[in-house]
C-alpha cells in the first residue's frame, strides 16, 4: 500500500463528503478509491468513516487521523517544493510590515540588500506603530516586537530588545543617578503618547513594579522624545535599539539596568501556509541571517 496516496485519498473523501466525488477529484475510479480506503483502515486497525447507502461521515478516530494526515501531506509537499524551488531565484511581489523606527533603522536596509541580491523580487514596505493583521491587510511578512499570540501565524525569533531608561550625562550630573525606580517619581520624565504615558514598569526582586512618572514634555513620536532626553530634558523610557546609537556616542546613559523588565522578542512572522511561497521562505531566511549577531 502506498501510504501517502492512501492518505491523499482519505483526505479527499473527508473533504468531498462522498466516495464518488473523491474519485472524480482524484481522477480515479470509484473501486480504486474504495480499495485504497479499505487498505488504509486495515493497516490502521480502525474504521475511519461511518458508511451507509446515503451518506458517509468521519468516525472519532477518523477526525483525529484527518489532522495528522493533513500535516503529513503538507510536510511532504513542502519537502518537494523546497527542492524544486531551491534551484530557482525567488520572484514576485512581497509586502512587509515593521514598526516605524525599527523598520527605518534595521528592516529597510536589510530589504535593500535583499533586493540587490534578488533583483527579480519587488517589495512593498509598510511601516506602522500599530498591530497589523497580516491576513486581513494582505501582508506577507511582518516584523514584530512582542510575543506572538495569534495561532494563525508562525514566528521565528530574530533577537530581543530591552525596555531601558536613559538620561543625558549632563542631566545625571545635575540631578544625580537614580538607585531605585521610585526615585523617578520626583524627576522630570519625557513621555510618549500613548506608549509611556501610563506608569513605567520595572522588575524588583522578581515582581513587577509600576512607577507613576510625571514631566513637562510629551510627544506622539519616539525620535524627538529621544533627542529631548539627549538635550538634557530628563529621563526617557525606550527600547534599547532606539537609543543604542546615542548611548554609543555618550549622549545618553542607561540607568536602573538591574530593574529592567524581561526582554521582548523580535520576530519575523508570516501566516501558516500549506505551501510557503519561495519568495517568503527566502526572505525569512535572509532576515534571520541579517539579524544574526546584531545587538538590539
Amino acid at each position: 500500500m502506498d501510504r501517502l496516496k492512501a492518505m491523499q485519498t482519505f483526505v479527499q473523501i473527508a473533504d468531498q463528503g462522498s466516495l464518488t466525488r473523491a474519485a472524480d477529484a482524484l481522477d480515479s475510479s470509484l473501486p480504486a478509491v474504495v480499495r485504497s480506503l479499505a487498505a488504509l483502515e486495515a493497516h490502521l486497525g480502525v474504521r475511519l468513516f461511518h458508511r451507509t447507502t446515503r451518506r458517509i461521515s468521519l468516525t472519532a478516530e477518523g477526525r483525529t487521523y484527518l489532522q495528522s494526515a493533513r500535516e503529513v501531506l503538507a510536510a511532504a509537499d513542502a519537502a518537494d517544493r523546497a527542492l524544486t524551488q531551491g534551484a530557482t531565484e525567488p520572484t514576485g511581489q512581497l509586502t512587509v510590515t515593521a514598526p516605524v523606527l525599527f523598520g527605518h533603522m534595521y528592516v529597510s536596509p536589510a530589504i535593500v540588500r535583499f533586493l540587490q541580491r534578488y533583483d527579480k523580487m519587488r517589495c512593498s514596505v509598510l511601516l506602522h506603530d500599530r498591530p497589523v493583521n497580516l491576513l486581513e491587510e494582505g501582508v506577507d511578512v511582518g516584523i514584530r516586537i512582542s510575543a506572538l499570540e495569534d495561532s494563525s501565524l508562525v514566528a521565528q525569533q530574530l533577537g530581543s530588545v530591552r525596555r531601558v531608561v536613559v538620561a543625558s550625562p549632563d542631566y545625571l550630573h545635575r540631578h544625580g543617578r537614580p538607585r531605585h525606580p521610585d526615585e523617578l517619581m520626583h524627576a522630570n520624565c519625557v513621555r510618549i503618547h500613548p506608549t509611556t504615558i501610563g506608569p513605567w514598569r520595572f522588575r524588583d526582586r522578581g515582581r513587577t513594579l509600576s512607577v507613576a512618572v510625571q514631566g513637562n514634555l510629551e510627544f506622539n513620536h519616539i525620535a524627538p522624545a529621544i533627542e529631548s532626553c539627549a538635550a538634557g530634558m530628563g529621563f526617557g523610557s525606550f527600547f534599547s535599539y532606539q537609543v543604542l546609537p546615542l548611548v554609543a556616542q555618550k549622549r545618553l546613559e542607561i540607568v536602573l539596568e538591574e530593574f529592567e523588565p524581561p526582554p521582548r522578542p523580535v520576530s519575523v512572522i508570516y501566516p501558516h501556509a500549506r505551501l510557503l511561497p519561495a519568495r517568503t521562505r527566502v526572505f525569512v531566511d535572509w532576515m534571520k541571517q541579517e539579524f544574526a549577531g546584531i545587538r538590539l
